[in-house]
């Protein structure tokens, strides 16, 4: 999901969600990233006023802040697909899609950014607000004290029962794992925001300041950022294999569940099993990184057989007896869940499968739990990957 080498260190993502189907634009061919031309444009979207205080702030700028959009705008199209569309518009760049990911998530999310113009745009990309939530879960959040989940909190209590129900159903060592919540509201403290500038870019004391304080502005004055609590800043899950990070030490594994991407789905009508699915996911990951199934080689092929194979661990916790016990219908909508989710990326390495794909995976996952002979039984981590293996060319064909 993130281009880690910012830090310099070898880690390993597995982002839960992927939206969109455009092209790859590179800031080698692309000249709208060489110039701001396909950012001028200011439809009327904000009031009067906050576009003058946006114009003149932006006019205020320091010589050669500009680079820090191109950088920022290149690492969002290569490494957060679930920006594509957000990113698209503000480079007013398109290109057909592969298949149909119209989904009611991409519909909510399109209708969230629409008074997102161009301005508001811009410093989302320049000050790297985008990618400060993420980081600081990342790096900052790394024990179970004091964590809770949703903007009020609202999903705190079924975040730590089905946490724990995952670490009993599967055979793995899970005492080591920490679930963290993903908070936008991060972006108004100003001590947090200066830590991670500094560790994303390399900037002074000086001026990783001022880029805080341009950050804690905006949100203060502009409507459209929430404060922090627009779900575009929280819009993610993941899943993270224990790593050290000089000179902050040990960074433990742990799972990173995003307010955004919780919030959204509530909105269009899956908060009723959407958390326990995208939860359930992201411990598939963490299966994977027991088993060794991550390979070396970095490729669209590689990300969808893992995304898809955690799809496919997470239908079997939420269907099985001995796990969610999840009934028909709510079986029902987990499947959307898994449609919702999938991608057109299918030359991209961050490709994590089509919405037929990734629904086909979860479909495979419910029937195994469904159609065992003994149902009381739960298969182990590594008899249910053996199985996957074996039906993932099937599954491709959907």
């Amino acid at each position: 999901m993130k281009n880690f080498k910012l830090i310099s260190t070898s880690i390993v993502l597995c982002a839960f969600i992927i939206t969109s189907c455009t092209k790859e634009i590179g800031t080698s061919n692309n000249p709208n990233l060489q110039s701001e031309s396909t950012l001028s444009k200011q439809p009327a979207l904000i009031a009067a006023d906050l576009q003058l205080k946006l114009t003149k702030l932006r006019a205020s700028m320091p010589a050669g802040y500009e680079k820090r959009v191109q950088k920022n705008t290149a690492l969002l199209l290569k490494m957060h697909p679930e920006y594509r569309a957000m990113v698209q518009r503000a480079l007013n760049a398109s290109s057909p899609a592969s298949c149909n990911d119209n989904t009611p998530l991409n519909q909510l999310l399109a209708s969230q950014l629409a008074d997102w113009n161009s301005d508001i745009i811009y410093f989302a990309l320049a000050t790297g607000m985008l990618d400060f939530p993420t980081y600081d879960a990342l790096l900052f959040e790394n024990t179970a004290a004091t964590q809770y989940f949703g903007v009020k909190g609202e999903y705190t209590q079924i975040m730590a029962k089905t946490f724990k129900d995952l670490k009993r159903f599967w055979n793995i060592q899970s005492n080591n794992i920490v679930l963290v919540g993903m908070h936008g509201s991060m972006l108004l403290n100003r001590d947090k925001l200066i830590r991670i500038d500094m560790i994303l870019y390399g900037d002074s004391q000086v001026t990783a300041a001022y880029t805080a304080d341009l950050i804690i502005l905006l949100l203060k004055d502009v409507p459209q950022y929430q404060n922090g609590n627009h779900p575009i800043f929280t819009f993610n899950s993941f899943a993270q294999n224990a790593f050290t990070f000089s000179p902050y030490g040990t960074i433990p594994a742990k799972i990173v569940m995003g307010d955004g991407i919780m919030q959204d789905f509530t909105a269009t009508g899956y908060g009723d099993v959407a958390p326990q699915a995208i939860l359930a996911h992201e411990f598939g990951h963490q299966i994977q990184f027991q088993l060794g199934v991550f390979g070396t080689v970095s490729s669209p092929e590689a990300t969808r057989r893992t995304e898809l194979m955690a799809d496919a661990y997470s239908a079997y916790y939420l269907s099985h007896a001995r796990g969610a016990s999840m009934q028909w219908k709510r079986v029902q909508l987990f499947m959307q869940v898994f449609f919702n989710i999938g991608d057109c990326q299918v030359t991209n390495d961050g490709h994590h499968g089509t919405p037929t794909q990734r629904m086909a995976s979860a479909q495979w996952g419910y029937s195994v739990a469904n159609d065992a002979q003994r149902q009381g039984r739960i298969l182990t981590s590594q008899e249910f990957t053996a199985l996957f293996e074996k039906q993932l060319p099937a599954i491709l064909l959907k």
